[in-house]
């Protein structure tokens, strides 16, 4: 499972022109879901997502956590993440999960999520095409796979 969070001032999704999600201050997270990803790499990534020290403290530090701040997290299925680009120039996507099985992945993974926080996880439409728009803050970018971990 990877996971590109960033740090965000705002975020949102919109679909055929809707919003259908949004968040103020926190982070977008990208999420890409192998066929081979159980319960332990939600569960890592969740951990480490939360604890990850990106937003400023008082001195403008990178020291506190989103549990710290209070911000708020924005999930984006990606299978895209899971490109593999050795051969040629179009990418396979042989890597990722299935819709069948990353569909309640997904879910499971914000459910996750929403448990850490304590409050609701915004996400885009699972398999629609999503404008995704954010203002990235620094920018903070950083690439988490729960098979590093």
């Amino acid at each position: 499972m990877k996971v590109v969070v960033q740090r965000v001032q705002q975020a949102s999704v919109t679909v055929d022109g809707q919003l259908v999600a949004s968040i103020g201050p926190g982070m977008l997270a990208l999420v890409g879901i192998s066929p081979e990803d159980t319960q332990k790499d939600i569960d890592y990534l969740v951990r480490k997502m939360t604890q990850l020290r990106i937003f400023d403290d008082a001195q403008g530090v990178m020291n506190l956590s989103i549990l710290d701040k209070g911000f708020e997290i924005l999930a984006v299925s990606q299978f895209t993440l899971l490109a593999d680009t050795r051969k040629g120039n179009r990418p396979s996507y042989i890597k990722a999960a299935r819709p069948e099985m990353a569909l309640p992945f997904f879910d499971g993974f914000v459910q996750a999520l929403e448990k850490a926080l304590g409050k609701t996880v915004p996400s885009g439409i699972f398999g629609a095409d999503m404008k995704v728009a954010l203002i990235n803050d620094g920018p903070v970018t950083i690439v988490l796979d729960s098979h590093d971990g």
